[in-house]
């Protein structure tokens, strides 16, 4: 094209037809035939403007219908080939360990979790000692400190609900007693549930080990325990001034009224002797008369015995009694002075767990607040496993048995079953515990709460055995087990040979049992018939 030249566009031929529409008819050109023309027009222009459209569609339909064509009418060489006759079915006899397992899920955590409240009649306000979450508790350990005071673990079942103190009885001081002796302390007799001197003492080595003073006696109890010694003191004194009485009225009389009352009976006894010996003389003195002497005589003993009788001493023993009484009310008083001093136990100042130690799970309070219900979560310090059998796999299993389960890494740790619940019913699952082997910190951080598969050997050979499945297993005429053993290709069908071995069954698990040949040779690896 040159420079001065105009360029130009070709357009197709029926461009004008596109555009201004068919050709008018002639004037001489028939209503019908125009009508056809335009029509033709039309779908020649829809042909034209979506070739490529129309090409796709048909290629689409020419490929279904020859797809149909082929998948009815042509055959594969395996379809056309006859079918052939069905063989044996046959395994091959294993050899190695057999064992039947109970596999089961268990949850993994912390065992035994309770909620720790704590008496706080003398007080509310947190004042150090909080534990911190993953710590233990141990016998012993302070599990808080609450104004100023601890909280002194102890092992036992029974919660802390009163104050012990010297005279009290019951299982709750039978508990302590248990406890005291168990972390170390003598506690006296343990068989006795009476707080004793014994174990008084035993209170205050409580809390000397734990490092806190006993708690301090009621305002005036030191005042009275002096007052009462003082009372001891003052009674004594009085015992001892009514023996002196005593010993001094049961003197008798003195020796000059001694000696005076045996001279006037000497007097009066001589005096009835020179009576009765007096012979009278004729114009002399009359002899004295000898029933008066007699009972002169008798005046003067008399007289003799009533003065050792006025020294009677029942007055100065009545006082003696009486002031021993007196020490008696004082010595009980003074010991009642002296149990109000003793060591004793608040309740809020000890805390019952079982199964210590204990791992701390969670804690509620913190320094310097109040406490208010829940102190804190606690469970036991060791990882427990808690899975659910069904009643007859459970009854398979017993406490002691071990199990096996799979560490985050994906190798297997022990476990043993620690005890068996069963259901509240029939139709209830069992719970199964288990204390797996010793685990380390960030083993229990990656199991601690997850769910994982248990696996439980319930019986299993002593070393390797033969084994088939169950279904080679047939009875003889005499009731005996027995296999078929195929001796040629299994393919020959009922054609094949095969030859009969007695065998002896043991322990089955898992679809196969175990066998020992008693009349006829097996071998590992021997075809056993299991189905035709």
């Amino acid at each position: 094209m040159k420079d001065d030249e105009t360029p130009t566009t070709e357009l197709p031929a029926d461009f004008d037809e596109i555009v201004d529409g068919p050709p008018a008819a002639d004037a001489e050109t028939p209503a019908d035939e125009a009508v056809d023309m335009s029509r033709v027009s039309g779908w020649r222009r829809i042909l034209r403007g979506n070739r490529t459209l129309w090409i796709v569609a048909a290629c689409a339909v020419v490929s279904l219908v020859a797809g149909l064509l082929v998948g009815r009418f042509v055959i594969s060489p395996a379809e056309a080939a006859e079918a052939p006759d069905p063989g044996l079915v046959t395994v091959p006899v294993e050899f190695g360990p057999l064992s039947n397992d109970v596999t089961l899920r268990a949850d993994v955590g912390y065992a035994d979790a309770v909620e720790v409240a704590i008496d706080t009649t003398g007080g509310n306000v947190v004042t150090g000692s909080v534990p911190e979450v993953g710590a233990t508790l141990n016998p012993l350990s302070i599990a808080l400190e609450v104004v100023g005071r601890p909280v002194i673990v102890l092992p036992g079942e029974l919660p802390s609900y009163r104050t012990l103190r010297y005279g009290v009885s019951g299982p709750d001081v039978l508990q302590l007693k248990q406890a005291l002796v168990s972390v170390g302390i003598d506690a006296g007799d343990v068989s006795s549930n009476v707080f004793d001197q014994a174990t008084a003492n035993a209170v205050g080595a409580l809390y000397a080990q734990a490092g806190y003073p006993a708690p301090t006696p009621e305002e005036g109890a030191d005042d009275a325990v002096r007052s009462a010694e003082e009372g001891v003191r003052s009674a004594q004194s009085g015992v001892a001034q009514a023996q002196q009485a005593l010993t001094a009225a049961g003197a008798g009389p003195s020796k000059l009224e001694s000696w005076q009352a045996d001279v006037k009976v000497a007097q009066a006894e001589k005096a009835l002797a020179d009576a009765k010996a007096c012979q009278p003389v004729e114009g002399g003195d009359a002899c004295p008369s000898v029933q008066q002497a007699e009972w002169d005589v008798k005046t003067a003993k008399l007289e003799r015995d009533q003065l050792w009788a006025s020294k009677n001493t029942g007055a100065e023993k009545s006082a003696l009694d009486a002031a021993r009484s007196q020490v008696d009310a004082a010595n009980k008083a003074l010991e009642s002075a002296r149990q109000s001093v003793l060591p004793f136990l608040p309740a809020g100042e000890v805390l019952f767990l079982t199964e210590l130690p204990r791992r701390v799970d969670a804690v509620n309070v913190k320094r310097g607040a109040t406490v208010q219900g829940s102190v804190m979560t606690v469970s036991g310090a060791t990882v427990r496993l808690t899975g659910a059998a069904a009643e007859a796999d459970a009854r398979l299993l017993k406490v002691g048995a071990e199990a096996s389960f799979e560490l985050p890494d994906g190798t297997a740790h022990r476990a043993v079953i620690s005890e068996l619940k069963p259901g509240k019913d029939s139709k209830a699952r069992w719970q199964v515990l288990f204390e797996p082997d010793t685990l380390t910190a960030d083993q229990i951080t990656q199991l601690q709460g997850s769910n994982v598969r248990v696996q439980i050997a319930v019986g299993a050979t002593e070393g390797d055995v033969l084994s088939v499945p169950l279904a080679a297993l047939t009875a003889g005429p005499g009731g005996e087990s027995r296999i078929e053993v195929v001796e040629s290709d299994p393919r020959e069908g009922e054609d094949a040979e095969t030859r009969t071995v007695v065998v002896e069954t043991g322990l089955a698990a898992k679809g196969a049992v175990e066998v020992t040949p008693v009349e006829g040779e097996l071998a590992e690896g021997d075809l056993v018939v299991v189905g035709r």
